[in-house]
């Protein structure tokens, strides 16, 4: 579930020059529809049967920087900067009654946010002179929605999960601006997760899944088949406190088509690790739960690098007493 960050770095150029980079932001802008790392430890563990309601606050910094040098010296030195400011609601319901042996839930999410871009150029000539230019937005508003489906299954220690989630494009949304806080086009999401949790403690959660993206109506650009990796481990030391590490890789499988020739074909790529730490309390017959984790990127091609953090609160009806959830 994700929100744009903009617009791709050959804007950058146009405000120095007209001439585009080598380089640009696959992804139409270099946002996704799936959120990297936005499942982790637990992920596969089945809840309890009732309503549940998730807040989920994230917030991102990235950064991208192209260049390229001039035969007969001097080059161009392009930059692009955004921080992204997000709130997800995701209210759902998990069903008491089996269906094909797993349990069912169904739940949506609904988002806001803010997004503050800037783009920068540098130009130099081949005596050292220098021309810069640059340009920021801001956008604040209504994100897109993101309905989900998830089944699970339970074997003792092992947990399996299927689900799928759509994109609908109802975010505030102008291919005009820098900033904005939609995508612009549907989109639809499925994969599959594994999580080991025996009675020791230790947890391991790895969830895989795909998305497809539908044409961009407004610019007729197509983002690339993405494929993600979500993976959290971590140790409870009781049933209210652990600790742990999480982790995610997201890579495109198919390039961008459409829209412009300069702009298309690109594939993008990012990795990100970090620390996990996450609590539980009761409350009568109501349980809340606590989750942070941060990301350094690395690894990067074609999309913005930097860090971002997770603060998650889930409210549901009670657990039974030894469960474990994050």
């Amino acid at each position: 579930m994700r929100s744009s960050a903009g617009v791709v770095l050959p804007l950058a150029v146009a405000l120095c020059t007209g001439v585009f980079p080598v380089a640009a932001l696959a992804d139409e802008g270099g946002s996704s529809v799936w959120l990297p790392g936005q499942f982790a430890s637990f992920a596969s563990v089945p809840g309890d049967p009732g309503f549940s309601l998730e807040g989920l606050f994230y917030l991102r910094k990235a950064s991208a920087t192209a260049g390229t040098s001039f035969s007969r010296g001097g080059g161009l030195l392009l930059g692009y900067e955004t921080t992204e400011q997000y709130l997800y609601l995701t209210p759902g319901y998990t069903f008491a009654d089996a269906v094909l042996n797993g349990q069912l839930w169904l739940g949506v999410t609904f988002s806001a946010g803010r997004a503050d871009t800037s783009v920068w150029g540098v130009l130099a000539g081949p005596g050292g002179g220098t021309f810069s230019a640059g340009n920021s937005d801001t956008a604040t508003g209504i994100s897109d929605l993101y309905p989900m489906a998830s089944l699970k299954w339970q074997t003792g220690s092992h947990n399996a999960m299927v689900y799928v989630m759509g994109s609908a494009p109802l975010g505030a949304y102008d291919p005009n601006r820098l900033a904005g806080v939609g995508l612009g086009h549907w989109a639809i999401d499925w994969g599959m997760g594994y999580t080991y949790m025996p009675p020791s403690g230790f947890e391991l959660s790895v969830t895989a899944g795909m998305t497809y993206n539908f044409i961009n109506p407004v610019t007729r650009y197509q983002s690339g088949v993405d494929a993600h990796i979500d993976v959290g481990t971590s140790y409870s030391f009781s049933d209210d406190f652990y600790v742990g590490a999480v982790g995610y890789l997201f890579n495109q499988l198919s390039a961008d088509t459409g829209g412009s020739t300069l702009a298309g074909g690109f594939r993008s790529r990012v990795a990100g690790v970090g620390p996990q730490i996450g609590w539980s309390m009761q409350v009568g017959g109501l349980a809340t739960d606590f989750n942070v984790r941060g990301y350094k990127e690395f690894a990067v091609e074609n999309r913005p690098e930097g860090w971002n953090v997770y603060f998650t609160v889930s409210l549901s009806r009670a657990r039974r007493p030894g469960d474990r959830a994050p």
